[in-house]
């Protein structure tokens, strides 16, 4: 339980480091959480608040991975697919799909392709999105995705 409020209290830590824009510190702190789940999470909010703020995150992204991988398979789905839909958000949609490739749950890991793919073609690139639904693996979400790709389109020209 201890290992529990010491990680919370580093995480809080992380916060107020993340609205000073100290990152280089951050991830020094991030690095000793020793909870597994708080250390992914914490990870998680510092990669998306240097994606927010124009800052290169190809480092901290890389060891929120690793962090993301050490957990058990069911949290290590929920957080991949967190961190890619706040990724997304950001437009940072490479980064989502590498995201994805982790992901053994095929529905899930189809998911986020077709949630790339929809806003890809809101920003016009219809070409990348039908190319990226011919990749998803689960036929209902491809079929999903398909149709909803389909309406966008319809909403476009109306």
């Amino acid at each position: 339980m201890q290992e529990w409020y010491q990680s919370r209290a580093l995480y809080e830590t992380i916060g107020g480091l993340l609205k000073r824009g100290d990152f280089e510190l951050a991830l020094q702190v991030v690095r000793g959480i020793p909870d597994k789940g708080i250390k992914a999470t914490a990870y998680s909010k510092i990669v998306v608040e240097m994606a927010k703020r124009g800052v290169d995150y190809e480092n901290a992204f890389k060891e929120a991975l690793e962090a993301i991988l050490d957990l058990n398979p069911d949290a290590r789905t929920k957080t991949l697919m967190s961190l890619a839909f706040d990724l997304m958000d950001l437009n940072k949609f490479e980064d989502a799909l590498k995201l994805s490739e982790f992901i053994l749950d095929v529905s899930n890991q189809s998911k986020i392709k077709a949630e790339v793919a929809l806003r890809l073609a809101r920003q016009g690139k219809i070409s990348e999105a039908l190319n990226l639904i011919n990749d998803i693996i689960d036929e209902d979400v491809k079929t999903w995705a398909t149709s909803m790709l389909v309406n966008e389109m319809n909403q476009k020209r109306e």
